[in-house]
């Protein structure tokens, strides 16, 4: 792969080098760099200062062993990391995903991404990234809280509200977020704003649970409008079905839409009437059951089983299209699928979900995009909000926090949209989050100077 920088393929050539088991990470090193000629070109200060070698190394990562008790007395052993990437404009601020696909690369690619969504937010945040390869599926809920306890006994010494506030992301919710604050509690003895996605009652935010999806639509609903057009009428799929997915529905339904199709891993659902938002979330956040259990509520839809990573969902005819799953679910094939059914606007909900050549193929096709970074950071926003309350012992209600979301997702799309068109790429929201995101961060780092 050749970026068009002798500067920045130098730095990619060593980074991949030396990271050469770690494809997710590279893949993130790769997209941003690409977008980033034109700044580079244009600030020689920026070689001069070695600010993306410097950049594309994690300021410090933490990898520790997590061993737990299950229910049958047989003692498990798990790996944990922190990934503590760039601090350089607030403390790292990044979610713990707990999955058993998790590995350095995957977390470093996460936090690194974490660095540029921060900063759009413009909130005061740095970007880390952590997790444990431990998978919640199937564990007790006293499984998982030995093994929450095991993760914060080795991870309380590295994070703090001024130093590293972690949050949730895939497989840690508020059951998880809340065995974790009581261990961090225990352990020093303070009650501070060190985890975000907390309970309520524990210092939490109202609307934190649905600031991701409805964050999501916000950005997509700036896009359109910039397009001359809206969420009104539209045909939406959203693959997945956790929290990012099910608040992406009832904000896009709000809005004026009609959500025909959501998955999880076996498959997917379609009910060409609109999926009850209100079932999805019975079925998810209270059951914990699999979507396929949608048709015991609306008789009405289908289901049909996907054994591969329920791509099969991006052949259900729509207008927009949100990702709300994982990682490169959306491939190249999939996205030629969701052009050739007529797609007119695709917003990634999860981190990171659509290939290059998926990318590649929306682009050359004229369809909107709005990349991960920029789409999907209203989770963070309204965590970076969470902090503030509790730097400030204050609680905000639903309103006053949607309302400072959605003027952060108006700003994020905003400044991406302006960046783009400085640098010679209009439209391009790929390229102008990642300069909007790199450029106040690349300023900090220079006006603090060189760390030895």
């Amino acid at each position: 792969m050749a970026i068009n920088n002798q500067y920045l393929q130098s730095v990619y050539n060593g980074l991949a080098a030396r990271n050469a088991h770690e494809p997710e990470f590279l893949q993130a090193v790769y997209e941003v760099f690409e977008s980033l000629v034109p700044v580079v070109e244009k600030r020689p200060e920026i070689e001069k200062n070695g600010v993306m070698e410097r950049i594309v190394e994690p300021e410090r990562i933490v990898n520790f062993r997590v061993s737990w008790v299950d229910d049958a007395g047989k003692v498990q052993v798990n790996r944990g990391w922190r990934i503590q990437f760039n601090s350089a404009i607030g403390p790292y601020k990044g979610g713990l995903r707990l999955h058993p696909s998790v590995n350095q690369s995957i977390i470093k690619f996460l936090g690194f991404e974490q660095i540029f969504k921060n900063s759009l937010t413009g909130l005061p945040m740095g970007g880390g990234k952590g997790g444990s390869d431990f998978d919640p599926k199937g564990k007790s809920d006293n499984e998982i809280m030995r093994f929450c306890q095991s993760f914060m006994t080795e991870l309380y010494r590295h994070i703090g509200p001024d130093t590293d506030v972690p949050a949730g992301d895939i497989g840690t919710g508020a059951r998880e977020i809340g065995y974790m604050f009581g261990q961090y509690k225990r352990l020093r003895n303070e009650f501070t704003g060190v985890l975000t996605g907390k309970s309520l009652v524990s210092g939490g935010s109202l609307a934190r649970t649905e600031a991701t999806g409805y964050g999501v639509c916000y950005f997509m609903d700036e896009m359109l409008k910039a397009a001359g057009k809206s969420f009104e009428g539209k045909a939406v799929v959203i693959s997945g079905s956790g929290n990012v997915a099910i608040y992406a529905n009832q904000k896009a339904t709000q809005l004026g839409a009609k959500v025909v199709a959501m998955s999880d891993s076996n498959g997917f659902i379609y009910d060409p009437a609109g999926i009850d938002f209100k079932v999805i979330k019975e079925i998810k956040e209270v059951k914990r059951a699999r979507i396929k259990t949608y048709l015991d509520y609306v008789p009405t839809a289908s289901y049909t089983e996907d054994k591969d990573g329920s791509k099969g969902i991006w052949g259900v005819k729509c207008d927009i299209a949100l990702p709300c799953a994982t990682q490169n679910e959306l491939d190249g094939a999939s996205a030629q699928k969701l052009v050739d059914n007529g797609v007119i606007a695709v917003a990634e909900g999860a981190n990171m979900p659509s290939t290059p050549e998926a990318v590649e193929t929306f682009h050359k096709n004229g369809v909107l995009f709005g990349p991960a970074k920029a789409a999907n950071a209203g989770g963070v926003a309204t965590s970076g909000l969470e902090m503030s309350q509790n730097s400030a012992r204050l609680s905000w209600s639903f309103d006053q926090v949607d309302e400072t979301l959605h003027g952060i997702m108006k700003n994020i799309y905003a400044n991406a949209a302006a960046a783009a068109k400085e640098y010679g790429m209009e439209g391009n929201l790929v390229a102008g989050a990642n300069i909007a995101g790199f450029t106040k961060v690349c300023d900090a780092m220079l006006w603090q100077g060189v760390a030895y």
